[in-house]
């Protein structure tokens, strides 16, 4: 069964047990996908799935700093239950020594040395662990890794 499809099912239930911030979370993934096929006349895959699923969750928290910045604790916890809702349709996370053992062997494949490479560096590890990691925190592996 592809995410998609799961998604799909996870809806249905939501509706059946009328858990509406569970169904109204579901609902808006399902459109950010539906925009997408739209928009760029394509059909999403699971790898492009995750993706939107990570992009909706890095605005989601986004938005939570900022409503507990500005004292909205009520708008800040509703973000944080999609956060929990969307965080489902993740693939498993690698670890913090995973991934920079996995920064590591980029950058030595690559033969990159300083912060000059962090982009050349920064695709290849996009392109390998796209949905494996959170982008951020692979940022600062990569840095690191370049630092020392």
């Amino acid at each position: 069964m592809s995410l998609k499809d799961r998604i799909t099912e996870d809806m249905k239930t939501a509706m059946r047990a009328k858990d509406t911030e569970r169904l109204g979370t579901i609902r808006m993934l399902l459109a950010a996908v539906k925009q997408k096929e739209v928009d760029e006349r394509v059909v999403v895959d699971d790898t492009a799935l995750v993706a939107i699923v990570d992009k909706l969750i890095k605005q989601r928290k986004d938005a939570m700093e900022q409503f507990r910045g500005a004292g909205r604790e009520d708008l800040a916890s509703k973000e944080e239950a999609e956060v929990a809702v969307l965080q489902v349709y993740l693939p498993e996370r690698l670890s913090a020594e995973a991934l920079l053992a996995e920064v590591k062997a980029i950058v030595a494949e690559l033969g990159a040395s300083g912060p000059a490479d962090m982009g050349k560096v920064m695709g290849a590890v996009k392109a390998r662990l796209a949905g494996k990691a959170d982008m951020s925190q692979a940022s600062a592996a990569v840095k690191q890794a370049l630092a020392g």
